[in-house]
């Protein structure tokens, strides 16, 4: 076969003239978009060994910097799963004080959310320094409107934002407080894992992206202080810098949204976000494939609103900075935005234009590639980085499926991009009714 098909990639080499033979034709045909991740890639490692060499050398001690801390849940239709959040917020191990603010968003449609937060109690003597502030809108305003309510009722010089079907490590608060010592750092971001991993095959994949991509890759990612995104489901705040941006902002991907927004003062200020894998809250993900990719329908396509139509004018160095500003040209702009296209136009050229046994091999070696790159960090977070490595571990035999399934992602992500640019998909989200997106501003 190997035989066969080298004559025929000879014959047609032969056929484009100009340079000899086979040279010319890997040139046309090598997927050079492969050669531009391996930097970052490279760079992703590194500072992951960087940070295992660190905590390895760092001299244990006892901070004596405890804040008050506001936690800010948005609830909207979660029922019971709400009490697990406010119980796991109860029980962390931090000798401050914990505010809980659960904000009930069109309470008066979700009864059953709105009672468990009312039927919530807690024990003083079994939590000392614990407080529930529970916060009603009776009407539906979303997630953002939820979030600033929260925050203009919020005491703590720490706000974390939280989701309201979230459970979380009992030494999640001590961990992401911490980073705040540092007058420089406006915000950490937390890791996330899969509650519900083997619900089903789609919640199996789902688990293995989180662990290569948040938990593994934003711990390299943090050592550069270039972590993309502050989760929306866990990230924490210095209250003091969200008041004097504005609080988040209407539309969707508050998330991004924000990030970029604290992002535009790097260039100016010497800031830096954090990413503590050691603070761990646990979110449940889409069981299925249909609505994983409708969930992905919305985040894929918010990036190109974000990026593209929101953003635009804040990517440059003298706000963001040089690092940030290349990161996000790289992993945010062309990873997100411009690879999808290639891969798909690379494929489709390849189908149309090779024989079969051409495309065969060439995908072959290209997947062999997102391979060994998938089996490098997962080795690489499963051995420096996992708090649970034998859980993790359990997740191996997805690997060598791994890179098909972020093709078919990718492939999706076409679409969400397309769904973006010509139906302005953000303004269909489920995140706030219609009346909310319509009074904002319009990009």
């Amino acid at each position: 076969m190997l035989d066969s098909t080298y004559f025929q990639l000879a014959e047609l080499a032969a056929s484009l003239g100009n340079l000899e033979g086979l040279t010319r034709l890997f040139l046309l045909l090598f997927p050079f978009f492969l050669l531009m991740e391996l930097p970052v890639n490279l760079l992703v490692l590194a500072g992951i060994f960087r940070w295992y060499i660190r905590r390895l050398s760092a001299t244990p001690s006892q901070s004596l910097y405890t804040p008050r801390v506001s936690c800010v849940i948005t609830c909207y239709s979660e029922g019971r799963d709400v009490e697990k959040t406010l119980q796991t917020l109860c029980e962390q191990l931090y000798p401050g004080q914990i505010e809980l603010i659960p904000v009930v968003d069109g309470a008066a449609a979700n009864p059953a959310t709105m009672q468990t937060v009312r039927d919530f109690r807690i024990n003083p003597e079994l939590y000392p320094g614990r407080e529930l502030r529970p916060i009603a809108k009776w009407q539906r305003g979303g997630r953002v409107s939820s979030l600033n309510a929260g925050l203009q009722q919020a005491t703590g010089d720490i706000v974390l934002a939280l989701d309201g079907d979230t459970s979380f490590d009992n030494t999640m608060v001590r961990n992401i407080v911490r980073h705040f010592e540092d007058p420089n750092v406006p915000a950490v971001s937390g890791s996330l894992r899969v509650r519900n991993v083997w619900v089903s095959l789609a919640t199996m994949f789902q688990a293995l992206e989180y662990f290569l991509s948040i938990h593994t890759s934003k711990t390299g990612m943090s050592e550069w202080n270039t972590v993309n995104n502050v989760s929306g489901a866990f990230g924490a705040f210095r209250r003091e810098f969200l008041l004097h941006i504005g609080g988040w902002d209407t539309h969707t991907a508050e998330d991004l949204d924000l990030t970029l927004r604290i992002k535009s003062y790097f260039g100016r200020r010497p800031l830096r976000i954090p990413f503590e894998p050691a603070a761990i809250g646990y979110t449940d993900v889409p069981a299925t494939f249909r609505a994983f990719l409708m969930q992905r329908l919305r985040w894929d396509g918010d990036l190109y609103f974000l990026y593209v139509r929101k953003h635009a004018d804040s990517m440059t160095p003298r706000l963001l900075g040089w690092r940030n500003f290349m990161m996000t040209l790289v992993s945010g702009l062309f990873f997100q935005l411009v690879l999808p296209f290639l891969i798909v136009g690379y494929t489709l050229a390849g189908l149309v234009v090779l024989p079969v046994e051409a495309v065969l091999l060439l995908f072959t070696i290209i997947y062999l590639v997102y391979l060994a790159t998938t089996v490098v960090f997962y080795l690489t977070g499963l051995i420096l980085v996992s708090e649970q490595p034998m859980e993790d571990l359990k997740l191996a035999p997805l690997v060598p499926i791994f890179p098909l399934f972020m093709f078919l992602l990718r492939c999706w992500g076409v679409v969400c991009t397309l769904n973006e640019m010509f139906r302005r998909g953000h303004e269909e989200t489920s995140m706030a009714p219609w009346w909310v997106l319509r009074k904002g501003k319009r990009f």
